[in-house]
């Protein structure tokens, strides 16, 4: 008679803990239980995104193996699929099913881990040079071929960087560095770094969408930082003034807002998140391992990197740049979300001021994103009438001729 086995799922092995499932980067290992392993779990209980952090330690007499399920070495698969342990007790057929979690084992060195940034960097390096020696004593002959491979290309790259690092140096001491930032300045498409445009909807709300600003994820996570705003007094207010850590748009609407809970609590997630966005444009080279804006979520510090910065190369570093392109992206966005938040129709003269732009930039943006420009006189405190430029966005949009023509057609008369 065939034996038969019964399974009972018994969830977490210990109260908001998997079962850890490890699997190693460079290979099996032959002899796991001479494996030590050691679990770390996070200690911050009352920060949801941090309390289920968990970091899986493994040593060998060789070598010691670290992998954990956050930060960019994380398996996505975690978030995709579910993984289960399975415990079979042979003598009554029952198997004890737990849930369990992937982690992925990569080799470290404990001797050479620093906190610092440029230590941080060295290691990654000299990992790197590591694995590379030990293909060349050990590797397979399939391995070997690929490093070399990748070292000719590696030279090839290099000797095509310098040929063309030193065509650019010819060109600067030919034309001039005045020149040729004046020819990218004509040569740039705003229209090319706008928000996502809807030309032909049937209200102005749906012609750049509040979900392709701040999507439903990030509007979450603006909860805890947009309560400074939300609970704002009076004497705070005052405070935000005198010591100027804020824009002239972002004080005035924090001066007026609504009575009503949920008013009150959307337009202070969005008053924040326009507030990070102004200061992060001020910002030139952006450090990942730090958040772009104090207080700044993760979620919402992410956003800020992947879609306002540009990616470059300096001295054989990788940094995150906030570009003219890009900060002409961010005030397009800013426009936009400034659009939402005052029934469509803005200062244009208020924002420029905020943002430190030029009037003209300002004005060249607004115009690409299909606003109606016009002039209005406002009052201003000692100094009587101020003119002031009003953006609206009204349907359908206002379409204006390219500058580029209009420079074409002014050479050819």
């Amino acid at each position: 008679m065939t034996a038969c086995a019964v399974w009972e799922y018994c969830g977490d092995p210990l109260p908001e803990e998997n079962a850890a499932i490890v699997q190693f980067s460079n290979g099996k290992l032959k002899e796991p239980e001479n494996v030590a392993f050691a679990l770390y779990k996070s200690k911050d209980n009352s920060n949801h995104r941090k309390k289920n952090q968990r970091i899986v330690a493994a040593e060998t007499d060789r070598l010691c193996y670290v992998g954990n399920n956050f930060g960019p070495d994380s398996l996505k698969c975690n978030s995709l699929c579910r993984y289960f342990v399975g415990v079979l007790d042979k003598k009554y057929g029952k198997m004890q099913v737990y849930n369990g979690e992937l982690y992925n084992m990569q080799p470290t060195f404990p001797d050479e881990m620093d906190s610092s940034e440029e230590t941080s960097e060295m290691t990654s390096r000299t990992y790197r040079e590591k694995v590379d020696f030990l293909i060349e004593a050990f590797g397979t002959n399939k391995q070997k071929r690929a490093l070399n491979s990748r070292k000719m290309s590696q030279i090839g790259n290099e000797t095509l960087n310098n040929s063309v690092a030193k065509a650019a140096e010819n060109i600067i001491e030919a034309k001039g560095v005045t020149a040729l930032v004046s020819d990218a300045a004509q040569n740039e498409d705003v229209s090319l770094v706008l928000p996502p445009c809807h030309a032909d909807a049937d209200k102005p709300e749906n012609v750049y969408k509040f979900d392709d600003l701040i999507s439903p994820d990030e509007y979450m996570a603006l909860e805890a930082p947009s309560a400074a705003f939300r609970n704002i007094t009076t004497e705070e207010i005052k405070a935000l003034v005198e010591n100027g850590s804020h824009g002239s748009f972002v004080i005035e609407e924090l001066q007026s807002l609504p009575h009503d809970e949920m008013c009150r609590n959307h337009k202070a997630r969005c008053l924040w998140f326009l507030d990070a966005l102004i200061k992060f444009s001020f910002q030139k080279r952006i450090k990942t391992k730090h958040p772009a804006v104090p207080e700044c979520p993760h979620t919402i510090n992410n956003k800020l990197i992947k879609t306002f910065t540009a990616q470059t190369y300096i001295n054989g570093r990788l940094y995150n740049l906030i570009s003219a392109s890009m900060k002409a992206k961010i005030t397009s966005y800013v426009i936009a979300l400034t659009l939402h938040i005052k029934d469509f129709q803005i200062d244009l003269t208020v924002l420029q001021r905020d943002m430190k732009l030029t009037e003209n930039r300002m004005l060249e943006i607004a115009r690409a994103m299909g606003l109606k420009i016009s002039k209005k006189k406002l009052p201003v405190q000692m100094l009587g009438e101020e003119n002031h430029k009003i953006g609206a966005l009204v349907l359908p949009l206002v379409v204006y001729p390219n500058p580029s023509d209009q420079r074409k057609r002014r050479k050819m008369t």
